[in-house]
């Protein structure tokens, strides 16, 4: 009889899921009882299904052609399941070797358990709080809308959101489970149901958890079993896109368990919270992006106040003011071009480098002198235009280094410091960590490695002549027990754990014995893998160091120069769409495409069949595109023109690639990878 199935759900995480899966085989190995692996793929874009089929035989694979959600996905998955218990396990997770075992030997101990969850960490160590939580009932409910749960986390009154009140090491029966790690009883299942399909991703791992105290089972938190959670999310916390799908998830569950009542009292709350939220969140962002840009004008706009008046006083010829549509009309219109100038130059990015910022300054103060030539009501003064494109310089270097010293306390503008970063195990997996974080093109500087075991003899081979990296480990800098130690002597500020080297076990009570000052970020290079995987933040994404990093698509200037490109080309396409959509297969793809982009939900050239960084853009065009009328062998063609046209990436392959294919603006968008 099968003692465990587990089921993942993956969306476009090749790199996360292999990882998981990797713990998910050594876990099972430890528990020594028969276990099934099903991986539900939701149409992922980013080779998922093949890395599945090439490195993970044992698993069963279930391909789905669209992407039907968190929870029918599950579901697909469960009605074939055959185990005693059904582990819903989320990809971006790692499993400790002895997880399935502790777990299960609970559950066995426990015949009124009809659900589990285990203590959760975030990628540096940090315990997760959703570890455990309590039933989201109207009183609950609207403590956390208003963020008094966040605020008072430990109250019994206010924080039974998370049960912080609950000490994290101890076992508490608790009322709802994470999805993220959630082990089910197969005969509890099977009375309260599956998962409800209503939800599409968030609020079901809360209905089937409520669904199994009202069956009379119970619900468990364990701290006995450990994982990493990376919390790799497609809908970050302060996006519109979060707030709406979280909190409609809360009305479904008040509507569905509530009486008509408090779930009508409950909606009406959570739709009010649903508004605020999403206008705080759009709020937020706005004021971001737009703080810096509106500061920066001030600034300049104040400084040419001061420098009319002062040349009104000295050298103005003939003496007198000058016309109020000076100030009024012409300054905002410097300022404008002088900080459009700075931003497509590049003096907005990071890290800031003075001689683009110079460079954009330069051209703006030449095209307003330029322009004035050719307006005489609006030709005031060329020394002004010179003198006020000399301070925009200085404002805007100034308020650039008083804004990073407030936040990191020191000027240091230009090229950021390269990470100090040690490895932790073997000389031979130190060896392959160089290389791919030289291939990443990662500034950092490799300070030596962590000898693990035997290896700690091993001498590396030294790096092939022009190495990036400051620093090659020649040789081990200490043992384990001396890594805290090694953190302050060397100054680390990021530690790579070889997975192929150490246990998951062992890699989690490293993050947890490591002190908190000075901060280490860590990453985890899985065994036999290409990625280097880590996460900063509970609530950020996970990221990792893979190839496309050194690709000059994902550059910040190229990256800049193309999204403009998107802007205009979109708009101008939507001006010309009278004439233009006659031409297109797919009249409303080729408008619903063009809003898309100018939207930035969107780009029109892009990489359609090559996985891309989690933040890359869907793509209406592929550079394979252009050249089907060739004919094209197969996807690793089409992967290979994706690799060049990014790695050699200008702004005028994309003008290239557009007037080759506009008569197929309208086809639909294909998404490189995007995390869940």
């Amino acid at each position: 009889m099968v003692k465990l199935s587990v089921v993942v759900v993956s969306y476009n995480v090749s790199y996360f899921l292999e990882q998981a899966l990797l713990s998910v085989r050594r876990a099972a190995e430890k528990l020594g009882a028969p276990v099934e692996v099903f991986v539900v793929d939701n149409n992922s874009a980013d080779h998922s299904v093949a890395m599945v089929r090439a490195r993970f035989p044992e698993v069963r694979l279930i391909e789905n052609k669209h992407n039907p959600g968190f929870a029918k996905a599950n579901n697909q998955a469960l009605r074939r399941a055959t185990g005693q218990y059904q582990l819903l396990l989320n990809p971006d997770t790692v499993v400790e070797e002895d997880t399935f075992r502790a777990c299960c030997d609970f559950m066995d101990a426990h015949p009124a358990g009809g659900g589990l969850g285990v203590h959760m960490l975030d990628g540096q160590g940090r315990f997760l709080p959703e570890s455990k939580r309590g039933l989201p009932t109207p009183a609950v409910a609207v403590c956390k809308m208003l963020g008094l749960s966040r605020l008072l986390p430990n109250s019994r009154i206010f924080g039974r959101y998370h049960l912080g009140y609950l000490d994290k090491s101890q076992t508490h029966e608790v009322d709802v489970l994470s999805g993220a790690f959630m082990l089910l009883r197969r005969t509890a299942l099977a009375q309260v149901g599956l998962l409800d399909e209503d939800y599409f991703m968030y609020g079901e791992d809360i209905d089937l958890s409520y669904r199994l105290t009202l069956g009379g089972w119970k619900n468990y938190y364990f701290p006995g079993a450990r994982i990493i959670h990376y919390k790799g999310e497609s809908t970050r916390r302060t996006s519109v896109n979060y707030v709406l799908v979280f909190y409609r998830a809360m009305v479904i569950f008040a509507r569905k368990h509530f009486a008509p009542g408090p779930a009508g009292l409950v909606s009406l709350l959570i739709n009010t919270a649903i508004w605020l939220r999403a206008g705080a969140a759009i709020f937020e962002r706005l004021v971001r992006r737009v703080a810096p840009v509106l500061l920066d004008a001030g600034l300049v706009y104040g400084g040419m106040f001061l420098l009319k008046s002062y040349w009104e006083a000295h050298f103005k010829y003939p003496p007198g003011p000058y016309p109020p549509q000076f100030l009024l009309v012409a300054v905002p219109g410097y300022i404008a071009m002088w900080l459009a100038s700075a931003y497509l130059s590049g003096g907005y990015g990071r890290p800031l480098k003075l001689g683009r910022l110079a460079r954009g300054i330069l051209v703006g103060t030449v095209l307003i002198s330029a322009a004035s030539n050719f307006l005489d009501a609006w030709r005031f003064s060329k020394a002004l235009i010179v003198l006020g494109g000399a301070w925009a310089l200085v404002a805007l270097v100034g308020r650039q280094l008083a804004t990073h010293f407030v936040k990191y306390q020191n000027l240091h503008l230009g090229k950021p410091r390269p990470k100090n970063i040690a490895i932790v195990g073997s000389a031979a997996e130190s060896q392959r960590v160089c290389q791919l974080l030289e291939a990443a093109a990662v500034p950092a500087r490799v300070v030596g490695y962590v000898a693990v075991g035997p290896q700690a003899t091993d001498v590396l081979v030294p790096p092939p002549p022009g190495h990036s990296l400051a620093h090659a480990p020649a040789e081990a800098l200490g043992e384990l027990r001396q890594l805290p130690d090694l953190v302050h002597l060397y100054a680390l500020d990021e530690l790579i754990f070889c997975g192929r080297d150490l246990l998951a076990s062992q890699i989690i009570g490293l993050m947890l014995a490591l002190p908190a000052t000075p901060p280490v970020a860590y990453k985890i290079l899985p065994e036999a893998s290409a990625y280097i995987i880590g996460s900063s933040r509970k609530d950020a994404p996970g990221n990792y160091y893979a190839l496309h990093s050194a690709l000059n698509l994902h550059q910040p200037g190229p990256a800049r120069a193309k999204r403009l490109l998107d802007v205009l080309s979109a708009a101008t396409l939507l001006l010309l769409g009278p004439m233009l959509i006659w031409f297109q297969a797919d009249r409303q793809g080729f408008v619903r495409n063009a809003a898309a982009v100018l939207r930035g939900q969107a780009t029109w050239v892009g990489l359609r069949h090559t996985p891309g960084p989690a933040q890359a853009r869907p793509a209406v065009l592929s550079p394979a595109d252009a050249a089907a009328a060739h004919g094209l062998p197969g996807t690793g063609t089409r992967q290979h023109l994706e690799l060049l046209y990014a790695k050699n990436y200008t702004p005028g392959q994309d003008v290239g690639i557009l007037w080759r294919c506009w008569r197929r603006l309208g086809q639909a968008v294909g998404p490189p990878a995007a995390e869940k």
